[in-house]
């Protein structure tokens, strides 16, 4: 159920305070190495309790179709936690806001592209099928770490992206207080 805005009132006559809803997505696959970033941060992030009301958080794994299915739902913010290879030293941390094109913006064969695997879709992907779908929040956020190693079988994090998860955490956690957009 949808939080009530800002000068409504509730049962009783008193006035509520808008309930802001915020999707935390860990994606990731645990069993690559540092892909498994995403949901390592969600499972800190739970572990340390005490979220603000109003935000969920999901595991998402590698099939990017169940994020958008979570977005269904409805939320006013967007944030992504994942390994993200930058080309910097593996335990890096990166808060950046994603530049989503228009859907309606692209050629017809730009089109079939996008809708041909949903399945295993990554993040940038996943942006433009939700944005199709009409269910992008107005903000939207990603958290990632620089990995070191995704393509070998492993269920470990290497030391420097197990030791980036505390200030992941604090990260999503300062977004989650600056959730109106006017973070930076």
């Amino acid at each position: 159920m949808a939080g009530l805005r800002d000068g409504s009132s509730n049962l009783d006559g008193a006035t509520a305070v808008a309930v802001r809803r915020v999707l935390v997505a860990g994606v990731g696959n645990v069993l690559r190495g540092d892909d498994g970033f995403g949901p390592a941060v969600i499972h800190e992030l739970e572990a340390a309790g005490d979220l603000p009301a109003g935000v969920r958080t999901v595991e998402t794994g590698i099939g990017g179709i169940g994020l958008v299915l979570e977005l269904l739902d409805g939320y006013d913010a967007l944030i992504i936690v994942d390994a993200i290879d930058r080309d910097g030293v593996p335990g890096s941390l990166y808060v950046l806001e994603p530049q989503v094109p228009q859907v309606a913006d692209f050629t017809g064969l730009e089109r079939r592209e996008l809708a041909s695997d949903m399945h295993q879709a990554v993040p940038g992907h996943v942006l433009l099928i939700a944005r199709a779908a009409g269910v992008l929040p107005p903000t939207v956020r990603f958290v990632g770490c620089q990995p070191a190693e995704t393509e070998t079988f492993s269920t470990e994090l290497s030391q420097p992206v197990q030791q980036a998860i505390p200030a992941a955490v604090e990260a999503i956690l300062s977004l989650l207080t600056n959730v109106d957009g006017h973070d930076g």
